[in-house]
């Protein structure tokens, strides 16, 4: 069986609408780029840090670590220091996303959508003053076989977001599966994760599900309506109607939801 989160991951990067990877990017650092010596870090160059002094960029705060920063320090506090979060998730996706092509796209990120996710919904929250349930799991080091079964439910349930929020317009037409699908099969996607992602864009749309799912989850359900906001283009009312009715579906307070939107860029009329 593959590993769902190791999917998700190729998934997303695989550009489910062309303003997918953008966004993330955006949600990574400001204006979507990140400063020479963070990507010096990343790559082993002349800073000589490598991955691990990039990362305490990461936290330290000034670019990227604007963003991202606060939340992961709030959040590592949360679960007993900053060694228990996912930090080198965050690190390989800064580095696939930001890399201005020194790094392929392709290749496992060790979660790092997820962790992504993760830390813009616990920002969100409280930001929002919506209190959340705990810290994402997929922000947090995996130790046992219950957190890795939840992870792998929840990034299940972020996967099945993307898709239903694909279909707002109608259903995912013949050709953009088959780009997605072809995407995937340059990244060395086995079969059975294809066939799997072939099967779930051409069933119908279940908000039902997901609502029931993250039922007073305030944390999973700031996730779900993060990752569908990197899986549509919101430029036609449709869609807009669909994130209106998904963010109140959620129980997620407008001011969640706009710093939500805020955090990838997506300005609203």
């Amino acid at each position: 069986m593959f590993n769902m989160s190791d999917l998700l991951d190729a998934f997303t990067q695989s550009g489910v609408t062309k303003s997918t990877n953008q966004r993330m990017r955006t949600a990574l650092s400001e204006g979507g780029k990140a400063p020479e010596s963070m990507l010096s870090g990343l790559f082993g160059g002349s800073s000589g840090g490598g991955l691990g002094d990039a990362l305490s960029k990461v936290l330290g705060g000034g670019g990227i670590g604007s963003t991202l920063g606060n939340v992961l320090e709030d959040a590592g506090k949360a679960v007993g220091g900053k060694r228990n979060l996912k930090v080198g998730g965050i690190g390989a996706l800064v580095g696939a996303l930001l890399g201005g092509g020194g790094r392929s796209m392709g290749g496992a990120l060790g979660g790092g959508v997820m962790a992504l996710l993760g830390a813009m919904a616990f920002s969100a929250l409280k930001k929002g003053g919506q209190p959340a349930d705990e810290v994402p799991v997929g922000l947090k080091e995996v130790n046992t076989s219950e957190e890795k079964n939840e992870l792998e439910r929840e990034a299940g349930l972020i996967f099945q977001a993307m898709i239903n929020a694909a279909k707002a317009d109608g259903q995912i037409d013949k050709s953009e599966v088959s780009r997605i699908v072809g995407k995937l099969d340059e990244m060395g996607i086995d079969t059975e994760a294809k066939k799997f992602v072939m099967a779930e864009m051409q069933k119908p749309m279940d908000t039902d599900a997901l609502v029931e799912a993250a039922a007073d989850q305030p944390g999973l359900g700031a996730q779900l309506y993060a990752a569908s906001l990197l899986a549509i283009e919101v430029d036609t009312p449709t869609e807009r109607d669909y994130l209106s009715n998904l963010g109140e579906r959620l129980g997620l307070k407008p001011a969640v939801i706009a710093a939500l939107e805020q955090t990838i860029g997506i300005k609203r009329a």
